[in-house]
């Protein structure tokens, strides 16, 4: 097993974690766990600690002791009562699971509970999952499975109805935004891509990625622009928007950074010490917000979620961009 803090993954998954202490705690080990989360949620972390505290033969305070033989055992990856399974190749296929079905029901060398995890539980293939699922239907007393997954829907629901469910919160954006913040991520680029992903590696490569810096600060020309004249804010969807908008995807992130640009002014409207999008913005977002009422910022807000929808049907995206930009510049006229 890979080495995994407490303290770490109790504070990436409290919830999670104080639900498995109390199944241990009360002696109600189950058969059958699903561990549902996105990636980095942590499914691996958890799944260790559940693991190795059921396995544990001293814990302290509901939490492995790390010392005893089977803890040490689990750390060295050579615990006989402890198996895993991975897809080969796309799928898990029929012979993965008989093999562990005939590990499973070999009499015990070591005492105690057997445990067998699935990585990836989606990707059992037909034959595969029907023979799980007899195996699942049999429970025996002493063997418990625990599946991990990212997508409980793509497992047949026969298998998600024997097993008890884990569900693993989003990672907070405050533990995201200090991971980012560790690989040397400024501050304000930390805080945008926070909320354009939860996944650690793609937060990083969103962060370091040319064309999504580029995004962002043409976004914010668009906000300071537009605050000024209608012309200014054209000429910069022409200027500084053309290369956003030459796919729907990218169209779609501008789209997204510019609703959040907006969501920080009624924020900051709202309180001096909101979390923000982009923090290197705030003292221009709270001139702007003293000058702007509740009923215009939410009409601007409805009107860029409105584009996004048009993004869907196909409109020419410049053409979609200009009408936003006389859209966001009407509300000043009409509310």
């Amino acid at each position: 097993m890979d080495n995994w803090s407490f303290e770490n993954v109790d504070k990436l998954q409290p919830v999670a974690i104080k639900q498995l202490q109390s199944i241990v705690q009360k002696k109600r080990i189950g058969h059958a766990y699903i561990i549902e989360g996105g990636k980095g949620t942590g499914k691996v972390k958890v799944m260790q600690f559940f693991v190795q505290l059921i396995l544990c033969e001293n814990p302290i305070e509901n939490v492995p002791c790390e010392t005893c033989r089977s803890c040490k055992r689990l750390k060295s990856t050579n615990h006989l009562n402890f198996m895993k399974l991975e897809p080969d190749g796309q799928f898990i296929k029929r012979g993965q699971i008989d093999d562990l079905i005939h590990e499973m029901s070999k009499t015990a060398i070591e005492t105690g509970r057997k445990i067998y995890v699935i990585h990836q539980a989606d990707q059992l293939n037909a034959s595969a999952a029907n023979t799980l699922l007899k195996f699942l239907e049999e429970p025996q007393s002493e063997v418990t499975a625990i599946l991990l997954t990212d997508r409980m829907h793509a497992l047949i629901p026969t298998i998600r109805s024997r097993c008890q469910h884990i569900s693993l919160a989003a990672m907070p954006q405050s533990l995201l935004k200090q991971r980012l913040i560790e690989e040397g991520i400024t501050d304000s680029m930390a805080s945008t891509v926070c909320r354009m992903t939860n996944q650690v590696e793609e937060a990083i490569n969103l962060a370091k990625d040319e064309h999504f810096g580029l995004a962002r600060k043409s976004v914010l020309k668009l906000v300071e622009v537009s605050g000024k004249n209608v012309q200014d804010a054209l000429m910069c969807i022409h200027e500084d928007f053309g290369p956003l908008l030459k796919e729907k995807e990218q169209a779609e992130q501008a789209l997204d950074l510019l609703l959040f640009a907006y969501r920080d002014i009624v924020a900051i409207k709202a309180s001096n010490v909101a979390v923000c999008t982009y923090p290197d913005m705030i003292h221009y977002w709270k001139q702007v917000a003293l000058h702007t009422t509740y009923e215009q910022l939410s009409k601007q807000l409805e009107i860029i979620l409105h584009a996004k929808q048009n993004l869907h049907k196909n409109m020419n995206r410049t053409l979609m961009m200009e009408q936003l930009m006389l859209n966001l510049q009407g509300v000043f006229t009409f509310v």
